[in-house]
């Protein structure tokens, strides 16, 4: 069995590659240059950013104050930690909408209208934004309010 390596002039004496090359590069992939916004929480909003950071994408998360610890779906992304039931903190996120091309959120359904970042207020100020928002159990039918299980 023949194993891969690296030509000698790349190696620095430990067969590992020298610290230049190990330094964070750029984002690459389809995505590079598209910032997205995720309001964590739990279920599938955290799953989907950390795809569309994985193929290159600026994904901020902003993650609940005093919240879950971020787990394993925090790969690749920016955080911030906001409470927002407090006007400062939907007026940073709002902030962030601004530049962003894309918001995700999956929360239940009416939740980001009563914090005041729903698609009409978030479109209204970036109309190129695309709001994307997934459900357990959809918008519509009886068990549309009721959390997600995990």
């Amino acid at each position: 069995m023949m194993s891969r390596q690296n030509p000698p002039e790349l190696l620095n004496g430990n067969n590992r590659p020298p610290i230049e090359s190990q330094a964070m590069s750029l984002p690459s992939g389809p995505l590079a240059g598209v910032k997205i916004i995720e309001l964590s929480g739990i279920g599938p909003a955290p799953f989907a950013g950390r795809l569309l950071a994985d193929m290159g994408a600026e994904v901020i998360a902003v993650d609940r104050k005093g919240g879950l610890p971020p787990m394993i779906d925090a790969r690749g992304k920016k955080s911030i930690c906001l409470d927002l039931r407090k006007p400062e903190a939907v007026e940073a996120v709002l902030k962030l909408v601004d530049k962003a091309d894309v918001l995700i959120e999956g929360f239940r359904p009416g939740v980001t209208e009563r914090l005041g970042l729903g698609p009409d207020v978030c479109c209204a100020r970036n109309p190129k934004l695309v709001y994307g928002r997934m459900t357990g159990w959809g918008n519509l039918g009886l068990m549309r309010k009721w959390p997600v299980m995990i």
